[in-house]
């Protein structure tokens, strides 16, 4: 084994969702259209919550941070993907594969912790209404957002730090379109033993607690939607918090089935072609979800679109006076 050892590791290999280059030049334009797609659907949700004021409170604070947290996170793997496809290359450099691992775990890490935090946020807006904006209060808002941003960052680097110390044998192909944590971590010829404790110990800290949290937080939301008397305020109380439950299912649907999946097969392509699900369509999928189901939301999109529509034809009008 240690014959094998590669001691400065150049490049590694991604293998992609397929071995045929002919299928994997295929899948450019679909990838690109989501990608496009994601990044200009939560684009918009962040400029709709930052020019109307009606929406400048704890709930579209974290929304819009969510959203921008979304695009960061596909961003981190998407472009690399199209870029390979595009110039019929596998290969990522030792640094951009560390640099890629960090941000992929950072920007997922704050995305669980935002749903942690939104779901406290739904709580108390139901349970504690009058209470709402003095616990909510911009301070301790920016305190939850900084937290679960330092608490990220920290994971990530622990992870990166450990990857460091770590030797790799000749065979450097990762059979993923991007540098996978658990991918990398096999790939290695020395111990991996604090690598693979401190991966359990994060799923927990980063799966399993916030996950704990929300359901947590939805329980105590039933059982006081529960005590409202008239229909029409349970389905009010309901509405409020019904998107942010349907991208919590679909967050840790998709992640725990990934999860799943690879742990039962023994092909670790097909739990390349599962995770797209996590890391590509429920980026893509968020502001439909929050969009659609949100008259709020609505409404500003159409402030916004009139806005610049408002513009477009004053600069129109301007440039054929002069």
């Amino acid at each position: 084994m240690e014959g094998r050892n590669q001691t400065h590791v150049m490049e590694f290999i991604l293998l992609g969702l397929s071995h045929q280059g002919e299928l994997q030049s295929l899948l450019f334009w679909p990838f690109l259209s989501l990608y496009l797609v994601t990044f200009t659907g939560n684009l918009l949700m962040i400029l709709a919550i930052i020019t109307d004021s009606h929406l400048h409170t704890p709930m579209y604070f974290f929304l819009s941070n969510l959203s921008f947290s979304d695009i960061c996170f596909t961003s981190t793997t998407v472009p690399k993907m199209l870029l390979n496809i595009q110039t019929q290359s596998r290969a990522i450099s030792y640094k951009g594969c560390l640099s890629q691992m960090y941000f992929f775990m950072l920007f997922a890490g704050i995305d669980n912790l935002l749903l942690t935090v939104m779901a406290y946020d739904r709580f108390v807006a139901i349970c504690h209404p009058l209470h709402y904006m003095v616990i909510m209060n911009p301070k301790f808002c920016g305190i939850l957002l900084l937290g679960s941003l330092l608490l990220s960052v920290l994971v990530s680097l622990l992870h990166d730090l450990l990857i460091l110390r770590l030797s790799f044998c000749t065979e450097l192909e990762i059979l993923h379109f991007f540098c996978e944590l658990k991918q990398v971590i096999q790939l290695a010829c020395s111990d991996t033993f604090l690598n693979d404790l401190a991966m359990y110990l994060a799923s927990g800290l980063l799966g399993v607690v916030p996950l704990t949290g929300i359901l947590s937080s939805y329980c105590r939301i039933v059982a006081s939607i529960l005590r409202i008397s008239s229909v029409k305020g349970k389905y009010k109380a309901f509405s409020t918090c019904g998107s942010h439950l349907s991208v919590v299912f679909l967050f840790y649907g998709t992640s725990l089935g990934v999860y799943f999946n690879s742990s039962a097969s023994q092909n670790s392509s097909t739990g390349a072609i599962a995770s797209v699900m996590y890391t590509v369509v429920m980026p893509m999928l968020n502001p439909f979800i929050y969009g659609l189901r949100n008259r709020d939301i609505k409404q500003a999109l159409r402030k916004l679109f009139s806005r610049e529509t408002l513009s477009a034809c004053r600069c129109l009008c301007f440039g054929i006076k002069t």
